[in-house]
């Protein structure tokens, strides 16, 4: 299921929201260059391709467990695998993002956005503390952000493309339903790629998803929040 708009109306512009997809997709751009860099073979005795800096920029950057750095918390973040990754992350996050923007502030927003990423980065290495796979991406952030908002906006509407047989077609459905849906998938499929040995089989973080989704959803009932009013004329 794809939500594609909410019912929930904004009322001031989602500044904090548009820089950060606007920061996550330059970085991304950057990650783009990097894997078509050219280095020296000398097996060839030519410039060929070489993933060695894209590789070399994820690694320093992405949270690895087994020898984890606290500032990685942060720049994983804004580090994505992908087309679908980051288009992915940037549309849930545009989707939900805005009227938890709205109620909190472009600051407030901010703040609430990177601390509870880092606490999802931190329950992924908790789960996986010997994984030497690098995790990236903004999906345990944005999972904080739907999280707050299925405590604030429960009720809103959200228009879903959902498949059906070999057709897609629009839903109009409650976010309460929507958001809980989303998460028990990521809490089952977490617990389910979590093994014996504490590392995760699954190259999806979602435990990191869940961790993000329950600090959104904790965190936003003690934040201060504002009252929204409609702009002029409206």
């Amino acid at each position: 299921m794809i939500p594609l708009r909410s019912s929930e109306r904004t009322y001031t512009t989602p500044t904090a929201t548009i820089i950060l997809i606007v920061a996550n997709t330059l970085v991304f751009f950057y990650e783009l260059k990097l894997q078509y860099m050219t280095g020296y073979d000398a097996g060839y005795g030519t410039y060929q391709l070489s993933r060695l800096p894209f590789e070399r920029f994820v690694a320093h950057y992405a949270i690895t467990p087994d020898h984890f750095r606290y500032v990685t918390l942060l720049t994983s973040m804004f580090v994505h695998g992908g087309w679908l990754h980051i288009i992915g992350n940037m549309w849930f996050l545009w989707i939900f993002g805005k009227g938890v923007e709205d109620l909190l502030g472009h600051f407030q927003y901010v703040a609430f956005y990177l601390v509870c990423g880092c606490a999802a980065g931190l329950v992924h290495v908790a789960f996986n503390p010997y994984s030497p796979v690098p995790t990236i991406g903004a999906s345990g952030a944005i999972a904080s952000i739907m999280g707050a908002y299925l405590i604030k906006f429960p009720r809103a509407r959200i228009v879903t493309l959902v498949p059906v047989f070999i057709f897609l077609t629009t839903f109009d459905i409650p976010a309460a339903f929507l958001l809980i849906y989303w998460f028990l998938i990521q809490f089952f499929s977490g617990f389910g790629a979590v093994g014996p040995t504490n590392m995760s089989s699954s190259n999806v973080a979602f435990l990191a998803h869940v961790g993000g989704f329950i600090a959104g959803m904790l965190l936003i009932l003690v934040v201060p929040t504002r009252k929204r009013y409609p702009r002029w004329g409206e």
